[in-house]
Formats: structure tokens, C-alpha cells, sequence
């Protein structure tokens, strides 16, 4: 008996191509990196250097949101970079820093 490869579990789910499923998808994983890197993005702020330190947890965040989100989506917007503005920096907007 020849056995045929079970597909991924993956392969099997559907890219969201909703711009406001994208967002929501893009703010809880800014707010993952945000909740687990508390202390590490305050210092960053004060140190003006946020992008540098958060690089890893960013490049790791961009590629499950790529993973999960439409081609056209991703490529045609900034939905991204926006929920990890909004939810990692603006919310810090107490915090002394050179960035404002």
C-alpha cells in the first residue's frame, strides 16, 4: 500500500485578506512584543535607539504577520509598521525621550 503525504495543518488555512483582520492580527502581535519586552522598550525610548533593540522580536512579528496575511495586504500597506507604532510607542508617550 502506497500512503500519500498528509498535507500541512498550515497549508490548509486561509490567508486573511481583510485590511481589519490584518490590523487586529498586526496590534496583538505588537502587543505580544510589547508585553514580553516591557523594561527592554523604555530603556530603548530613553536611549533613542527602539528600532535597533526590538529588531529580533520586529523581524520575528513581520514574518508571522506575512505568514498569516494576504500577498496584496502585506505588500500594498503599512498595516504593520502602524499597530506597532500604535501600540508600542504611542502608548509610551510618557516616557523622556529624543524621539518626541
Amino acid at each position: 500500500m502506497i500512503r500519500t503525504p498528509q498535507p500541512h495543518p498550515e497549508d490548509d488555512v486561509a490567508k486573511t485578506d481583510s485590511i481589519q483582520s490584518a490590523y487586529r492580527l498586526a496590534k496583538a502581535i505588537a502587543s505580544d512584543i510589547a508585553i514580553y519586552n516591557v523594561a527592554k522598550i523604555e530603556q530603548a525610548l530613553q536611549d533613542d535607539n527602539i528600532f535597533d533593540v526590538l529588531a529580533d522580536e520586529l523581524d520575528e512579528g513581520r514574518a508571522m504577520f506575512r505568514n498569516k496575511v494576504a500577498d496584496e495586504i502585506v505588500d500594498g500597506t503599512n498595516i504593520f509598521q502602524k499597530a506597532v507604532i500604535d501600540v508600542i510607542l504611542a502608548s509610551r508617550a510618557n516616557i523622556n525621550t529624543p524621539i518626541w
